[in-house]
């Protein structure tokens, strides 16, 4: 699929008054310069890197979310544990058929960051990378990621596979990383 396409797809789950993006560009992974490059072109939970990259734990705060049958989507930023700092800014869309009542449970409290519910339920997973996006940010990106609107950032779009099974769609927005 082409990844503007799974953009639009991710997005339109939560309709904006205010355009997240004045630009979103797909990138090649052999492109995207560093910080960014670390944080983003690998096949790990973005959880883990962000602890990982900014010396602590991370908590999701769940911004809006939607459910129907076993589809579960929401759209969260994620701060650093016990502050209002943003780090990272995102959609999922879980199909929640490929996954355990005891995780479902786990994520649909909304009290721990996907990645860590899965790697604490020793789910048997896969990170697919799908995409880069160099992504200047827009009024409604800026607001949630706490960033100036026209600055610029980057993001990925990713797949989980839980046992072997396309279980999330992932749209993820790392924090500007660098002064501007």
């Amino acid at each position: 699929m082409n990844p503007l396409d799974e953009l639009s797809r991710l997005t339109s789950l939560f309709p904006e008054d205010k355009p997240l993006f004045a630009e979103v560009e797909y990138v090649a992974k052999s492109l995207v310069p560093e910080p960014y490059k670390q944080m983003l072109v690998h096949d790990h939970h973005m959880t883990v890197t962000m602890e990982e990259y900014h010396g602590c734990s991370v908590e999701v705060r769940v911004l809006d979310r939607k459910s129907e049958g076993d589809i579960y989507c929401r759209k969260i930023v994620l701060l650093k544990e016990g502050t209002d700092e943003v780090v990272q800014f995102g959609f999922v869309r879980f199909d929640f058929q490929y996954v355990t009542e005891a995780v479902k449970e786990a994520i649909v409290s909304e009290e721990i960051p996907l990645g860590r519910v899965l790697i604490n339920h020793n789910v048997l997973r896969h990170i697919d990378l799908g995409a880069i996006l160099r992504i200047t940010a827009g009024p409604g990106l800026a607001k949630s990621l706490q960033m100036r609107e026209g600055a610029e950032t980057y993001g990925r779009l990713a797949t989980i596979f839980c046992d072997k099974r396309p279980a999330v769609d992932l749209f993820e927005v790392s924090a500007p990383l660098v002064d501007e």
